[in-house]
């Protein structure tokens, strides 16, 4: 099984699409696809579809979901090995077809005690590419790594069409999963970012982070990042500017100021500090907690 959800949702058994298009049957896909070869309890099915205020036949109705989305998952290995088959050679089935043959939609939609699991077979998930590519990538920035970190990250990122679950009308359990996961691809990005920066490509970020302090419009490390490519490109004064208006939209609708480490840092931009004393005041701004809006 093929699993992405990392922009639209898209479920391929033996490659043939499992999807649903029917939004309830949608969502409980999209939930045990995220959780594959895990169980999803039933609760959290229930609160998903229903967010605290399940009909009597919740129950009921979620085993209706889970009964169409087999239905989807037997075609599809029907079709799967009919494939097999057709290219076998000596009239018998090629091997993948066998095992097609021989994994039925229970197999692959496992009711267990309590919930349901999603039996991937050991196939792919771009969930879990994205979290291996990224956790190299955090090595590699320990290790001082910066253009093997700047790579892993960016083939990490890669994964990304779009927002999680773009296609799919969540509920309280995807709404939070979908937060979780948005949260995951801007610390994977900032540490791209921070890559590229030590690798002093900063005039080749300056479109990007242009269009990512305007998306991420409370982002201390975003701005941070977008106010030392703009000095190192020669542009002092449109850093100092790109401060206040971080420090205008925090005061306005957060009610706080920059943190220390940003001062310190628009500060160091200011006194035009030796590179040493700016390399330090970015190092510590990108280091602590980022404030996502």
């Amino acid at each position: 099984m093929d699993i992405e959800v990392l922009g639209t949702l898209a479920v391929r058994e033996q490659g043939v699409s499992i999807t649903p298009t029917a939004p309830k049957p949608r969502q409980v896909l999209a939930l045990l696809a995220l959780h594959a070869d895990q169980v999803v309890p039933v609760s959290a099915l229930i609160e998903e579809l229903w967010a605290g205020t399940p009909p009597r036949s919740a129950r009921t109705t979620l085993q209706t979901y889970v009964l169409q989305l087999r239905a989807l998952i037997a075609a599809a290995l029907d079709q799967a090995a009919a494939r097999s088959a057709e290219s076998g050679s000596d009239g018998h089935p090629a091997e993948g077809g066998a095992a097609a043959a021989r994994r039925t939609a229970k197999d692959v939609l496992v009711t267990l005690p309590g919930g349901y699991l999603l039996n991937s077979g050991g196939g792919t998930s771009d969930v879990r590419e994205f979290d291996r590519l990224a956790g190299m990538g955090y090595r590699a920035m320990d290790a001082d790594d910066f253009p093997g970190a700047a790579r892993l990250l960016r083939e990490a990122l890669s994964l990304w069409s779009g927002p999680a679950f773009a296609d799919v009308q969540g509920g309280v359990q995807l709404d939070m999963e979908t937060r979780r996961l948005e949260e995951t691809r801007l610390c994977a990005l900032d540490q791209r970012i921070e890559a590229d920066m030590r690798l002093g490509r900063h005039r080749e970020l300056l479109a990007e982070l242009t269009v990512l302090v305007s998306r991420y419009r409370t982002h201390e490390n975003l701005h941070g990042q977008f106010m030392l490519a703009l000095h190192r490109s020669g542009r002092r004064g449109e850093a100092l500017d790109v401060y206040q208006r971080l420090r205008a939209t925090l005061v306005r609708e957060l009610g706080i100021e920059p943190s220390a480490a940003l001062r310190r840092l628009q500060r160091s931009i200011l006194m035009a500090a030796p590179e040493n004393q700016l390399d330090s005041a970015a190092k510590a701004a990108s280091e602590r907690l980022v404030r996502v809006g």
